[in-house]
């Protein structure tokens, strides 16, 4: 029940956002793409210059990132990442080591340990985890910006709709 409600709000929010369909849309899917990647801690810092730097919706980028990296995907997001990374890239990760950092991580250290402890991986896992995450990341990412593209433009329609009705003088 709690699930229901909680993603019902996150809808409302996300739906009750102001502003250009296209901003929008590149702001979600901008969040989508940093929520998929492996950057668990600084998720929120990388989406917003990303969205200052393409002038989109920042607001847009964070809801959808917590809406694809919660407590439920963040597991599966890390692990997929490892899997696709060892895939794409010459390295080879296990997941022991990637499941001690989930666990550093999840275990509500300062932000300052959380960073030792990313940077305390070497080169090799970082590279594993960034390019499997992005490979990941970008269809979803792609599907995400058309279909919110095309959810803001319904949006918008309807209450440019509504305007109109509103406005019209009756007989």
């Amino acid at each position: 029940m709690k699930i229901t409600r909680l993603s019902k709000y996150f809808y409302l929010k996300f739906v009750r956002l102001r502003g250009e369909p296209h901003s929008l849309a590149l702001g979600t899917a901008i969040g989508v793409l940093i929520g998929l990647t492996p950057t668990m801690p600084l998720h929120t810092v990388i989406i917003l210059a990303i969205t200052m730097s393409t002038r989109s919706s920042a607001i847009a980028g964070i809801i959808s990132s917590w809406i694809v990296c919660n407590p439920l995907t963040y597991f599966p997001i890390y692990y997929f990442s490892m899997v696709v990374g060892n895939f794409v890239t010459p390295y080879h990760l296990d997941w022991q080591r990637i499941q001690h950092t989930l666990n550093a991580l999840t275990s509500h250290q300062g932000f300052l340990d959380t960073v030792h402890e990313i940077a305390g991986l070497g080169f090799e896992t970082i590279v594993v985890m960034l390019i499997g995450g992005l490979v990941l990341a970008l269809p979803f990412t792609i599907v995400s910006y058309y279909f919110s593209l095309h959810l803001f433009r319904g949006i918008r329609q309807k209450r440019l709709g509504k305007l109109v009705q509103k406005n019209v003088p009756k007989n």
